[in-house]
């Protein structure tokens, strides 16, 4: 169908350093924050976007947008070769094998949004894939966006919801899930990693145990997609949900990829445009997948984006960007521990880019106040998150939150702003 216009991603040589070479390829990053030089260091609520990923979609907007689907004309053509094959090349991103599909949202949390309320709901006189006496289980570590719709989803259907707690440390364990599995339970929904705490739970080990009771397994990838290598092939997950903006890419896009015969019965979100094969006044027969799932018109420079910024990554590889971002968090875990009253929330985990924080005697507000004079952007409160924050009984943190773009001369300034704050605070 047409031409397809690509834009290619300038490739980063493995092996090479990241931090400081990367950061003309960020042109946000060059301005200044109340006179200083912005340390951006907020990377668990939004990435920045590489020009890789901006040529890309301004390369749609500029000479490719149309309408996709259906249109005989020469740019909805093009724009629908460039949907489809920025959904293969996610997929390819995640993994995916030809058992997956990949369905493209909003983000997260209409993803997950999604799979809750899709397997609550029946369709077509079917009825739902969970109903009274069944079992969900969540993590204690979740965002809100993979509490609530689960919440939901067990008010409506008349199950029940179970959370698998962390230990003292926030750290998840298997032998509490196998106690906590039955026949009765048919959800077991995960983080890949914790946006509130930093933790990096053993996920594969714990999907693979709900599987194997015969649980559908759903993965919030949101806070490890962007440095961690997901392989959908090999993981026991029916469902995995992320986040372009979390991955260097747009904001209000993402994904949802399963299994094709988990994705097959879910009822949709949204009726309407696109999703359907044949409609009469008295009812409608539904598309095929993806397009059952994905009713309306989709953000298709969005998805160009995601694309892009999934090239992004694999050109500087997975391997070089966990490595990066472990020594960058050591170092400012370490840092932080020597600060008289300063606590770092899941210190000893591996592979995670997130260092969240509290002050004893000092509201995490009022330190991201002060940073942010110096320019430095961190994150404070409750991150979504409150049942595990209030559980551990830290309260709201500040948390700063690291990407490929950031230097261990930026993590000297957090300390360094982190003890300054701390003076002025007490």
């Amino acid at each position: 169908m047409g031409d397809m216009h690509a834009t290619a991603v300038t490739p980063t040589p493995l092996g090479s350093p990241l931090g400081s070479p990367l950061r003309a390829q960020f042109p946000i990053l060059a301005q200044r924050i109340n006179g200083l030089p912005l340390v951006y260091l907020d990377n668990a609520a939004t990435t920045q976007m590489p020009l890789a990923v901006l040529d890309a979609m301004r390369q749609f907007e500029t000479s490719t947008r149309a309408n996709i689907h259906r249109g005989v004309h020469t740019l909805s053509q093009r724009a629908t070769d460039a949907f489809e094959n920025a959904r293969e090349a996610v997929k390819r991103f995640v993994g995916a094998s030809p058992a997956h599909e990949l369905v493209f949202t909003s983000g997260t949390t209409e993803a997950v949004n999604l799979v809750a309320q899709g397997l609550a709901h029946g369709l077509d006189g079917r009825v739902g894939a969970i109903g009274p006496g069944d079992e969900i289980i969540v993590s204690g570590l979740e965002h809100h966006a993979n509490l609530v719709p689960w919440q939901q989803a067990a008010q409506r259907s008349g199950a029940t919801l179970r959370i698998l707690l962390p230990d003292a440390q926030g750290q998840l364990h298997a032998d509490d899930l196998a106690r906590l599995l039955s026949p009765r339970t048919r959800v077991f929904a995960l983080t890949a990693g914790a946006n509130a705490s930093g933790e990096r739970p053993p996920f594969e080990a714990l999907l693979a145990l709900a599987h194997a009771a015969g649980a559908i397994t759903v993965l919030d990838a949101a806070q490890a997609v962007a440095h961690s290598a997901l392989h959908m092939d090999t993981l026991a997950c029916d469902f995995m949900a992320f986040s372009a903006h979390k991955m260097y890419g747009p904001m209000g896009m993402g994904a949802l990829v399963g299994r094709r015969t988990a994705l097959e019965r879910l009822t949709p979100l949204r009726f309407g445009g696109d999703m359907v094969q044949s409609v009469s006044y008295q009812g409608a027969v539904f598309a095929e997948l993806p397009a059952r799932l994905e009713g309306g018109t989709p953000h298709v420079s969005g998805a160009v984006g995601m694309a892009a910024a999934g090239g992004f990554i694999a050109s500087i590889g997975h391997h070089a960007i966990e490595a990066h971002l472990a020594d960058l968090r050591q170092h400012a875990v370490r840092g932080l521990q020597q600060i008289d009253g300063v606590t770092v929330l899941s210190a000893q985990t591996p592979a995670s880019a997130i260092v969240s924080f509290v002050v004893q005697g000092v509201h995490p507000h009022d330190i991201g106040t002060l940073l942010d004079a110096r320019g430095i952007a961190v994150r404070s409160g409750y991150h979504c998150a409150q049942p595990l924050l209030d559980y551990l009984g830290t309260g709201p943190t500040t948390r700063a939150s690291l990407a490929v773009y950031n230097t261990h001369d930026e993590v000297e300034q957090l300390l360094g702003g982190v003890s300054h704050a701390i003076g002025v605070l007490r």
